[in-house]
């Protein structure tokens, strides 16, 4: 096939990102040349240039649950963001725009609509974002993670793909019982205040357990000084650390995964057939955490804990349940590993391939 160009479309969080460039690798593996639309203020403008990738510029903000003032400076930034998406689709002649949805693919997106042009859409969440639910009616094809999301696009349009997702978790083998329960606490690279805030708060309870414990928490840089001060006199195995680079091997030596429910999260989850507790964030823009979670829990792959409900009383007994119980935990980790897909990132360029 000729060298084509293709515009990526979606930012704002490393989730919208981080598998738009996988994609966009995959791409220029083939020859193609893949172009990026997003904002300054999106974690796309410094994950695009590190992977060498060319960005273009909108001004553009957010839409769904947020104030009055943020929807209103959107709403008028949208005809001067339509109109310079116009022109860079113009300037890059596209095959085809992908987009992974967020508020800085709206803009794109309608352009390549108005233009005519070929749309894909990566939606790896339970429920489409916004920008996704929007333009889906009009995409040539829609790749999801969960077979329920397929109802959100024309019949026919829509295929179980899953998100990309590093190598390395799909070879971790499973992991025998050990002496002690080794748990994964991880609220993201930046941490999560209520997870943290509840692990503190179980260190006692764990101390006295009938049940031997290990813990690997990755607390976040803002919270590491004071946790791993009181972590290293609390009297429980394990280790706190602000950031863990390796992620896979750290999933690797767990038995039990505490995490978020964003699609990432999940999505590594499955990979690596690991059981998990899951406590969605609230705040996530149509609820998606919650539904990616209740996709997991209705499969027996996941414990789910609301964030309102998530406290160091709530988190040990959830421990306790999984310890008590290690055949368990074995199924669980098979049930989860029956939402990974392997090959997203080929899948999609394929199919921008097939569509332009």
């Amino acid at each position: 096939m000729p060298a084509r160009t293709y515009i990526m479309a979606g930012g704002g969080t490393g989730g919208h990102v981080i598998p738009a460039v996988a994609v966009a690798r995959e791409l220029k593996a083939r020859g193609h040349r893949p172009v990026f639309v997003g904002t300054h203020t999106g974690f796309e403008a410094k994950l695009v240039p590190a992977a060498g990738f060319p960005l273009e510029f909108i001004e553009i903000g957010g839409l769904n649950r947020v104030g009055f003032a943020q929807t209103w400076r959107t709403v008028r930034q949208m005809p001067v963001s339509f109109g310079r998406c116009v022109g860079i689709l113009n300037s890059y002649q596209p095959a085809a725009v992908f987009s992974m949805g967020g508020y800085a693919a709206g803009p794109v997106t309608l352009a390549a609509w108005w233009k005519g042009l070929p749309i894909v859409i990566m939606e790896p969440n339970a429920v489409p974002g916004l920008a996704n639910r929007q333009i889906g009616r009009y995409v040539r094809r829609a790749l999801v993670s969960f077979e329920e999301t397929r109802r959100y696009f024309p019949a026919g349009k829509s295929e179980v793909t899953g998100l990309p997702v590093r190598p390395e978790f799909f070879e971790i083998p499973p992991k025998p019982p050990g002496e002690a329960l080794v748990i994964l606490i991880t609220g993201g690279s930046r941490g999560s205040r209520t997870l943290n805030n509840a692990v503190r708060e179980a260190w006692p309870l764990l101390r006295e357990a009938p049940f031997r414990v290990s813990l690997i928490h990755q607390t976040g840089a803002d919270a590491y000084a004071q946790i791993a001060q009181e972590f290293a006199a609390c009297g429980v195995d394990g280790q706190a650390t602000p950031y863990i680079a390796d992620m896979a091997a750290a999933f690797a030596s767990a038995d039990v995964i505490v995490c978020r429910s964003g699609a990432g999260a999940v999505a590594e989850v499955a990979a690596a057939g690991k059981p998990s507790i899951l406590v969605p964030f609230p705040f996530a823009a149509d609820d998606h955490q919650l539904k990616n979670a209740d996709q997991f829990a209705q499969r027996g792959a996941a414990r789910v804990v609301l964030d309102r409900e998530m406290n160091g009383r709530r988190l040990y007994d959830e421990i306790a349940k999984l310890a008590a119980d290690p055949n368990q935990l074995q199924r669980m980790g098979e049930n989860a590993h029956v939402f990974a897909k392997r090959g997203a990132a080929v899948r999609a360029a394929d199919v921008l391939e097939e569509v332009s």
